[in-house]
Formats: C-alpha cells, sequence, structure tokens
C-alpha cells in the first residue's frame, strides 16, 4: 500500500471524476449548459477588449446557481468554496474567481439571471413534474437588508423635522457669530468655506427626514387617488341603478376622497436603508420586522413552483389573481384547481373574470372561529355576501373539504425547504426590484433540486446517468446535443494531445539517459 500526499499526476486529469456520478454539482453543471445565456454573453461581447479577460460567464452562472442551491449565497463564502470544496473546486475547473468578481457578476446580471426561471421551469414540465390539476398559492415574509431601528413614523418625522430645523437655524447663528468675532480678532480674509462637523450632521438628517416625509405624502395621494377611483366609480353605478330602477339603493353613499387633501397616516414608516421595504409582521415569531412579501404558486404535483413575485403589501388580499396570472404567463395555461388561505379572499378576487376556468377554493374566514361565528359576525356588503355565501357552502361539501386541507400540504413545505434547509431568510440586496430578482433566484434553485431528486431517484437514476454520458439531457435541443458532443469531443482531442506530449517527453528523457550512460 502507498500513500503519498505530494504526489504530482502526470497524465491531465478530468475533474467530473473528483464526484460521484450523481452528484448535485454536475446536474447543475448539465442544466447551466442547455440554458440560454446568449443576452449574459452578448454583454462580454460588446466590450471594447481592454482589460482583463473576465471569468467565463457560464462558470460564474454555475458557481451562484449551486451557492444557491446549497445555501451559500454569500460572495465571499463562494470564492471561499472553491478552494476548499470539491464540487466548487470541479464548476470552477480549479479557479478561484475572487469575491469583488462574483458579486459584480451577480449585480450585473441579477435580472437576467431571474429571467432563467421560465427554462428551468419547462425542463420540470418536460419531466412530467408540472400538471397544474391542482395549484397552492402562500406567502411568507422575508427579511429585507435594513433594520426596522432605521425606520421613522411619520409624525415622528414631522416632530423631528421641526427639531432639526430649529437647531440648523441655532448652529447658523451661532457660526456666523463665531465667525464674526473672529473676524474683530483675527482680521477676515480666514477660510470658512467647511461646515462645522455638528452641523454638517444635523442638515444631512434634515435633509434625509424631508425625503422620507415627502416620499410617504406622495404615496398617500397615490392611495388616495386609486380609492377616488374606485368610490366614483362605485357611485356611478348606483346612479346607473337609481336610473333604471327609479328606486334609491340602499346603504351609504360612496365617499369620494379629496386627493389633495389625502395625507398619511400618523403610524405610516418609512425606512432610510431600504425605503421599499416595509414593516411587517413574521406570523411565526410574532414579531416585526423590516420585511418583503415573498409570494409562490405551488403545483401539487412534485412541489414546484410554477409562479413567484416580491411585494410590498403587508398582506395578501390582492395577490390571487396576478399569482394566478402568473402562473398562465409562465406555463400557457390556467390551473384546473386552486387554493389559498383567508388571507386571499376577496369578492372582486374570487369572481374575478379572468379566473372564471379555474375551481377556486379560498376560505373567507380565518382563525378557528365556529362556523356560527363566522356567519353571525360580518361586515361584508350586500354585494359581497353572496360571493362569500357561496364559497362557504363549497367549502363544506365533502370534497371541498378534501380539495382544501391539501392546500398547506403542497405549498407550506416549500417555504420550510427554502428558510430551513437552505438557511434563506433575508435578502442580500436593498430595493424591490433586485430584490424581486433574487427571490425568483431562490424559486428557480428549488426547482432545479426537485428535478435532480426526481431524476435521481431509483426510476430516474438510470436515465440521468445514460443522458450525462451522451452529453445530452431530457430538454436538450437538436443544436444543442450537436454542439454537447462537439465539446465532448474537443475535451477528448484535447486530452489526446496531452498524453502524446507527456509520452513524447518520456521518450526524450529516456532517449537522454541512454546517452548520458552510453558516453560515460
Amino acid at each position: 500500500m502507498s500513500y503519498d500526499p505530494e504526489q504530482r499526476l502526470l497524465l491531465p486529469q478530468d475533474l467530473r471524476e473528483w464526484l460521484p456520478e450523481e452528484h448535485l454539482a454536475l446536474f447543475v453543471s448539465d442544466v447551466v449548459e442547455q440554458l440560454d445565456l446568449s443576452k449574459i454573453m452578448d454583454w462580454y461581447e460588446r466590450g471594447d477588449g481592454r482589460g482583463r479577460p473576465p471569468y467565463h460567464p457560464e462558470m460564474m452562472v454555475k458557481l451562484l446557481v449551486y451557492g444557491y442551491c446549497t445555501g451559500r449565497v454569500s460572495s465571499r463564502k463562494i470564492e471561499q468554496a472553491t478552494y476548499e470544496d470539491v464540487a466548487f473546486r470541479v464548476l470552477a475547473c480549479n479557479q478561484h474567481p475572487d469575491h469583488d468578481s462574483i458579486a459584480e457578476f451577480r449585480k450585473q446580471h441579477l435580472q437576467e439571471l431571474a429571467k432563467l426561471f421560465a427554462q428551468v421551469l419547462q425542463m420540470c414540465e418536460q419531466a412530467g413534474l408540472v400538471k397544474l390539476g391542482h395549484v397552492a398559492i402562500d406567502g411568507s415574509k422575508l427579511r429585507a437588508n435594513a433594520s426596522k431601528h432605521k425606520a421613522m413614523s411619520y409624525d415622528r418625522m414631522c416632530a423631528k423635522e421641526e427639531q432639526l430645523a430649529a437647531e440648523v437655524a441655532r448652529l447658523l447663528q451661532e457660526a456666523a457669530a463665531t465667525d464674526e468675532r473672529e473676524d474683530q480678532e483675527f482680521g477676515k480674509g480666514r477660510r470658512g468655506d467647511e461646515l462645522p462637523q455638528e452641523l454638517a450632521r444635523r442638515e444631512s438628517r434634515l435633509q434625509k427626514i424631508r425625503e422620507a416625509k415627502a416620499a410617504l405624502e406622495a404615496e398617500a395621494k397615490e392611495k388616495a387617488k386609486a380609492a377616488a377611483a374606485v368610490a366614483q366609480a362605485k357611485l356611478e353605478a348606483r346612479q346607473k341603478r337609481e336610473e333604471e330602477t327609479g328606486k334609491k339603493t340602499p346603504g351609504r353613499v360612496p365617499q369620494v376622497p379629496d386627493v389633495e387633501a389625502a395625507k398619511p397616516e400618523a403610524k405610516a414608516q418609512r425606512n432610510f436603508t431600504d425605503p421599499e421595504s416595509r414593516i411587517m409582521k413574521d406570523s411565526a415569531t410574532g414579531s416585526f420586522e423590516q420585511s418583503y412579501n415573498a409570494q409562490i404558486a405551488v403545483d401539487s404535483e412534485s412541489q414546484i413552483i410554477v409562479a413567484c413575485s416580491l411585494t410590498q403589501e403587508v398582506n395578501d388580499k390582492r395577490q390571487l389573481v396576478p399569482m394566478l396570472t402568473a402562473v398562465k404567463e409562465n406555463l400557457g395555461q390556467l390551473p384546473e384547481k386552486a387554493t389559498a388561505d383567508a388571507g386571499y379572499f376577496s369578492a372582486a378576487a374570487v369572481s374575478n373574470a379572468a379566473l372564471s376556468s379555474v375551481d377556486l377554493y379560498v376560505t373567507p374566514d380565518s382563525g378557528k372561529k365556529t362556523e356560527a361565528e363566522t356567519e353571525s359576525v360580518s361586515t361584508a356588503s350586500a354585494e359581497d355576501q353572496p360571493v362569500i355565501d357561496e364559497m362557504r357552502a363549497k367549502l363544506k361539501t365533502e370534497a371541498g373539504r378534501e380539495v382544501y386541507k391539501q392546500r398547506k400540504l403542497i405549498v407550506e413545505p416549500v417555504f420550510g425547504q427554502v428558510k430551513e434547509a437552505r438557511g434563506f431568510r433575508r435578502f442580500s440586496f436593498r430595493g424591490l426590484r433586485k430584490n424581486q430578482a433574487e427571490w425568483v433566484l431562490i424559486c428557480l434553485t428549488h426547482n432545479l433540486l426537485k428535478l435532480f431528486r426526481q431524476q435521481t431517484s431509483p426510476a430516474g437514476g438510470a436515465k440521468l446517468n445514460q443522458s450525462r454520458k451522451m452529453g445530452l439531457s431530457a430538454g436538450l435541443s437538436c443544436a444543442q446535443g450537436v454542439a454537447a458532443c462537439f465539446r465532448v469531443l474537443a475535451a477528448w482531442i484535447r486530452g489526446i494531445i496531452k498524453i502524446d506530449r507527456e509520452l513524447i517527453l518520456t521518450d526524450l528523457f529516456m532517449a537522454n539517459a541512454l546517452f548520458v550512460s552510453s558516453t560515460t
């Protein structure tokens, strides 16, 4: 038996042989090679050729996708893994991109990476993991990259603005008095263009508070404008109905709010670190955190995420229609059945014409109230009550209960897998648009993991091994298959050239040794 850690390998290595044949990293490598990365590649081809050549985009995508699959989203941890983790070394081909390059690549191409979600979803559909028989929708709060202690309410902003304005005025008076005193003592001409540190700090805080206050006021006007449009539509419909029937419609007359007079609520908050995040209650812990509301629609067949989004809305009331519409955009059709909890219920949503072909099961009642309590206490309007009663009756049937109880078995484990198994509980970026793209990347890698486990199961393992040996996978087109074969052929030729080089050098060495021995 021999053991020599310093033994050098004379023949070229196949890095893929460092890992088992059914390893996740090799699967990620095969899948990424099938994806259309032309938009990312074009970005580098538009360069002027100056500077150091970039790391290959395909390699960077593989590192990021595998990192998100295994819960390593930090660019520093990915860089460290290219030295210490065999799987990352295989994907990087023994290269070690620094964390700045990884972070810059992700930041530059985050939107294009998110667009790969549709391609991966199509692979899952082709593999038979998506049936659209039953789709369950749910949302969960994910922490923003900001502290809740860096937020301020509107009424506190008003008070703080007055306080800081008074302090700035006082400091300016003190600075003017100091200048006048020093001019009298030392004479004019002293350089005084720098603000005192204390004054500069207060002016900076005052500017930030004024900007946040103006943003809250603009949001309040936008909300009032939307509410005014809804109220005006109801008022016109009410007047038309009265003209047709000649009778006065019972109930309160809709009030159209004054848009110009709209002001934010006293407790309305805005965060200075990530202004687009919101204070939300985490239902699991009961605590309030600076967060975003992550939404997913999950297919019942294999828990594949068929649609995802990120919103600033604290509740899910207005998310049912957008999520099911996103399912149709991604897969070309709506599901047969869809379930969601009480947070998604509104009479307008469940009776929306765009969802008429979907068999909806969305309970109007939350909590553990009895049927008598939910039916006796109702704040719904006369127009909405028939829709509520119809849904309650539907969910009371044996078939309705059977369908609805499957909801939490379909969608809630997915959030558990993302948060607990992969440890993703906080976004890496700031701003809704960037975090939306990162959430799509998280959902993309969730689907990849499902596809990997299906193809490495006893039923699908042989299929995966055979496709890897051929350089093809289930979703490869003919052109992609030919390209993969050419890559394998090129690698084989390079290997032969290297082997021949080694043999030639060995022969030269042996010939030189014989020549030296014969001359001596």
